[in-house]
């Protein structure tokens, strides 16, 4: 996995693009919902053609989504980013259970709702000593693309978390009829306009509707004005 990190980052420029370098794979991940709209499982899309370096839109008005086409400057984007630069595990609360822990920093929510299904993470960390409920307990956490959630083994102190390969995805929620954010995966470092590096992690969601009030993190704000990128 560092290997694959090794040339690859993603700079916020200032109120524009993301700037992406390191040739990182990008395709549509869509929510797939249970037959209750619950938030199920991620399906794949096919590859998006891009050159090795490239830069995605950030202000939500671009025509060319999800590349920028310069209608940051024609809108007047302010991207100021207003993110806790905290490490995570400074910002998230803990909730303990007799397997398992959680850990949730609720502010970088990206309102993917993989932690609803089956009575709710927080309610089932309570409860992983039972296989069946530990199964849906570390599926539905891994399957949050903010990592705002992380599920960790008591015995271990360490994290029970799914490796994802280096790549960005482009979140759909067709349940909530809307584009999401940027789901960037498998440790893909995120630098500030100022220069600033922010921690690296498997899972990271970017606003790229631009009304999050978390920049450049997601905050949910696309389901609210029904983002879409078509």
């Amino acid at each position: 996995m560092a290997s694959e990190r090794a040339n690859v980052q993603v700079t916020v420029s200032k109120n524009g693009p993301y700037l992406v370098v390191g040739d990182i794979p990008l395709a549509k991940q869509t929510v797939v919902p249970d037959a209750e709209g619950g938030s199920e499982a991620w399906k794949e899309g096919q590859p998006i053609d891009h050159t090795p370096s490239y830069a995605l839109c950030r202000c939500g008005a671009s025509q060319t989504k999800p590349f920028c086409d310069g209608s940051h400057k024609r809108v007047g984007f302010d991207g100021t980013e207003t993110a806790d630069r905290r490490p995570y595990l400074d910002q998230a609360q803990l909730i303990n259970g007799q397997v398992d822990e959680l850990t949730d920093a609720e502010s970088l929510c990206a309102f993917a709702r993989f932690c609803d299904p089956h009575g709710k993470v927080w309610n089932q960390v309570a409860e992983t000593e039972n296989a069946h409920v530990r199964a849906h307990f570390i599926r539905q956490v891994n399957a949050c693309p903010s990592g705002r959630l992380v599920a960790w083994d008591r015995a271990t102190g360490r994290p029970v978390e799914t490796a994802l390969p280096v790549s960005i995805g482009l979140i759909e929620d067709p349940v909530e009829a809307c584009a999401g954010p940027l789901w960037l995966r498998g440790g893909i470092p995120v630098i500030a306009a100022d220069g600033f590096h922010y921690e690296v992690r498997n899972r990271v969601t970017l606003c790229r509707c631009g009304q999050s009030k978390n920049k450049p993190f997601c905050d949910g704000s696309h389901a609210a004005i029904h983002f879409r990128d078509d």
